[in-house]
């Protein structure tokens, strides 16, 4: 369990770390922007959103993952498995159908670190894991979270960036394709709801 929890952690710390992001948008001026990154089959995204609010209050709103559906649509339902400890809890999760698909669910695990330093980031690491009291079910296609996340910087006492990271792999790619070619604007209007969430 302690590891899978620190390789949660350090799988986001990596993906963040890697060289090569691109900007493909910037939203509002300066209040989102979005980034990519790609690498073989694996593509993976930044959402960088500047907030007006204190960094320690944006951690706790996002780390609890029972308010993500007053922000994002693609979170139809989130419920708590289990709580491991104070800083680990796995989550169900089920997502709204894409057209032609079953609607999707997810076993997550969500790690959260407060920083150990000043100027290292709050962190609120996610990724799929197999629970065996919650096996797929006929009714959902059981999708994986290969890395996501947040880092949350302190930028003032009532300011701060949230970067958001998920890492894309098939199963999240229906709800992607279309926003990345642009023909939606799903990314951005998730991004501008979260900001609004959390001021």
């Amino acid at each position: 369990q302690a590891y899978v929890s620190y390789s949660n952690i350090a799988a986001l710390a990596h993906l963040a770390a890697k060289p090569g992001w691109e900007v493909t948008s910037t939203l509002d001026g300066v209040s989102v922007k979005i980034w990519t990154h790609e690498e073989g089959n694996v593509l993976s995204f930044k959402v960088e959103m500047q907030v007006k609010i204190p960094s320690d209050l944006a951690f706790s709103l996002l780390s609890d993952f029972t308010f993500r559906q007053q922000w994002d649509k693609h979170f139809l339902t989130c419920e708590v498995l289990q709580a491991v400890n104070e800083d680990e809890k796995i989550y169900h999760v089920t997502s709204p159908p894409v057209t032609g698909h079953k609607p999707r669910d997810f076993v997550i695990l969500v790690s959260q670190r407060q920083p150990c330093k000043p100027r290292e980031p709050y962190i609120v690491a996610v990724k799929s894991v197999t629970l065996t009291s919650k096996p797929p079910s006929p009714e959902y296609c059981r999708s994986e979270i290969l890395c996501a996340g947040f880092q949350i910087y302190s930028v003032s006492c009532s300011s701060c960036t949230v970067c958001y990271f998920n890492q894309v792999t098939s199963g999240v790619m229906p709800y992607l394709a279309a926003n990345l070619t642009g023909s939606s604007k799903s990314i951005e209007d998730t991004a501008l709801e979260c900001i609004k969430f959390l001021e």
